[in-house]
């Protein structure tokens, strides 16, 4: 046992001022670069203003965006084990706050693939798509969890 106090790991990041959602907040993070928040800021709510005026108001583009998180959010992944001589791809259930890191993740990587003019415009596509279940973002899920099930056969190595 540590002689220390134990350290909180997992760290707040606070709530967005337009939703007060954890999840947007997040999104935010990770739409960030080089420290510029701001901008990060303006185009998460440029897509969510892109989705009010597609969907027809601000709750009902979060609520696309929460369908879209709980779409393309993955329940099993594949980590890498070494036995023996041979490397497996062994299935693992994905904890909840991963579950929605990957899921962020794969919509700004899909979004940023996109041809639309703007990332918020690209944003709001790729969220709309997902939350409709279909979308690269959506498609990479399925895949993950496509792994899984094929590689079903090595869980018992997982310990």
């Amino acid at each position: 046992m540590p002689r220390r106090k134990s350290v909180n790991l997992i760290r707040d990041i606070g709530r967005d001022i337009r939703f007060n959602s954890f999840v947007v907040q997040k999104l935010i993070n990770m739409v960030m670069e080089r420290g510029k928040k701001d901008l990060a800021r303006s185009i998460v709510y440029d897509a969510f203003d892109v989705l009010a005026n597609k969907l027809g108001g601000d709750d009902k583009a979060y609520t696309a965006f929460e369908k879209a998180i709980d779409q393309i959010r993955p329940a099993v992944e594949v980590k890498s084990r070494r036995v023996g001589g041979g490397v497996y791809q062994i299935p693992t259930e994905v904890r909840p706050r991963r579950a929605i890191a990957l899921a962020l993740r794969w919509l700004i990587t899909f979004s940023a693939n996109r041809s639309d003019k703007t990332m918020g415009e690209r944003l709001a596509t790729e969220i709309l798509e997902a939350s409709q279940g279909r979308g690269n973002a959506f498609k990479k899920k399925t895949d993950v969890h496509r792994m899984a099930e094929a590689n079903r056969a090595f869980s018992h190595y997982a310990w």
